[in-house]
C-alpha cells in the first residue's frame, strides 16, 4: 500500500493525456454523431510535429527548457488543428448526408492512412522526442512518493485545456453554436447557424487537444514512431464510452478513470493485462449502462 499514492499520481497522469485524446471523440460524436478513429492517429502527427519543430528550431536533441517545451507544445497544436480542418473538409462533409456506416469506414480509412502514411513520410524506425531538462528531479516528495516536474507539467497542462475548453463551450457563442447543433443540427440551421462552420471548429478543437497530448506524451516517453497512437486513441474512445460520448466532463472523467485503472493493475498486478482490464471495463459498461457514466439514454427513430 506505500505504492498507492505514487500510483495515484502516476494514473492521473496518464488519464489526463487520455482525457485530452477522448475530448476530441466526444465533441466530435457530439455535433456529428460519428465516431472518428482517424483520432488517434492526430495524436500522432502532434507528436511529429513538435519533434519537427524542435529541430526546426534548433532544440535539443538532448533536454529543452520550459519556454522551448511551450513552442513546440503551440506549433504541435496548431498542426494538428490545421491537419483536423483538412480531415473534416476533405474527407467527412462530402459524406454528410450518407449513411453512417459510408462515415464510419471513411474514418478507419483515413487512420489507415495517417498511420502507413506516417510510416512513409517519417520512417518506421523510432524517432528520439527532445526531454523537459530537469524533468527527473523531484519537486515534491513525501516517503517513496515522489512527484516530478514532468508529472506537474503534464497534469497541470491538461487541466489548463480542459478548463479553457469548458470556458469556449459554456461561455461564449462558438459554444453555445456548438451545443445548439450537438442537440439538433437541423433545427440549428434553420435558426441561421452555420454548421458547418462549427463542425470544422470542433474538429479543430478536437486534434488541437490531440496534438498537446502528443507531444506532452512524447516529452515524458521520448520515442515516438508513426504507430503510436494506435492504442492511445483506442483507450481514449474507450474513455470517452465510459465516460458518456458526447458528454465533455465525461470525456474527462473516463479519461482520469482508464488511466488510474491501467497504472494500478500495472502496479499490482502485472502490465500484461492491463489492455485486457480497460476493454474489460468497456464491455462491462456497455452491458450495464450503454450510455456511460454521465450520457443520457436517446430513444432514435429508425
Amino acid at each position: 500500500m506505500d505504492q498507492l499514492p505514487q500510483q495515484l499520481i502516476n494514473g492521473l497522469t496518464l488519464g489526463s493525456i487520455y482525457a485530452l485524446i477522448a475530448l476530441g471523440y466526444t465533441m466530435v460524436y457530439g455535433v456529428l454523431r460519428l465516431i472518428n478513429f482517424a483520432h488517434g492517429d492526430v495524436y500522432m502527427l502532434g507528436a511529429f510535429a513538435g519533434f519537427y519543430t524542435a529541430q526546426m528550431l534548433g532544440f535539443g536533441p538532448g533536454e529543452v527548457s520550459l519556454v522551448q517545451a511551450g513552442i513546440i507544445l503551440i506549433s504541435a497544436m496548431v498542426s494538428c488543428a490545421l491537419v483536423g480542418f483538412v480531415i473534416e473538409r476533405v474527407a467527412y462533409r462530402p459524406l454528410r448526408r450518407a449513411p453512417r456506416l459510408t462515415a464510419l469506414i471513411t474514418a478507419i480509412g483515413i487512420s489507415l492512412f495517417l498511420e502507413y502514411g506516417g510510416q512513409l513520410a517519417f520512417g518506421t524506425d523510432p524517432k528520439r522526442f527532445p526531454q523537459l531538462a530537469h524533468a527527473d528531479i523531484p519537486l515534491l516528495q513525501f516517503g517513496q512518493t515522489i512527484l516530478g516536474r514532468q508529472e506537474i507539467i503534464t497534469f497541470s497542462v491538461a487541466i489548463i485545456l480542459l478548463v479553457i475548453l469548458r470556458q469556449i463551450v459554456y461561455r461564449t457563442r462558438v459554444g453555445k453554436a456548438m451545443r445548439a447543433v450537438s442537440f439538433d443540427g437541423e433545427t440549428a440551421k434553420l435558426m441561421g447557424i452555420n454548421t458547418d462552420s462549427i463542425i470544422s471548429i470542433t474538429f479543430i478543437i478536437g486534434s488541437a487537444f490531440a496534438g498537446a497530448a502528443g507531444v506532452l506524451v512524447a516529452m515524458q516517453f521520448p520515442s515516438i514512431n508513426p504507430m503510436m497512437g494506435l492504442m492511445p486513441g483506442i483507450k481514449a474512445f474507450t474513455a470517452a464510452v465510459l465516460g458518456g460520448i458526447g458528454n465533455v466532463p465525461g470525456a474527462m472523467i473516463g479519461g482520469l478513470a482508464i488511466g488510474i485503472t491501467e497504472t494500478l493493475v500495472s502496479g499490482y498486478w502485472t502490465s500484461s493485462y492491463r489492455d485486457a482490464v480497460v476493454f474489460g471495463i468497456l464491455i462491462f459498461m456497455l452491458l450495464v449502462k450503454p450510455s456511460g457514466l454521465l450520457g443520457r439514454g436517446n430513444v432514435e427513430k429508425v
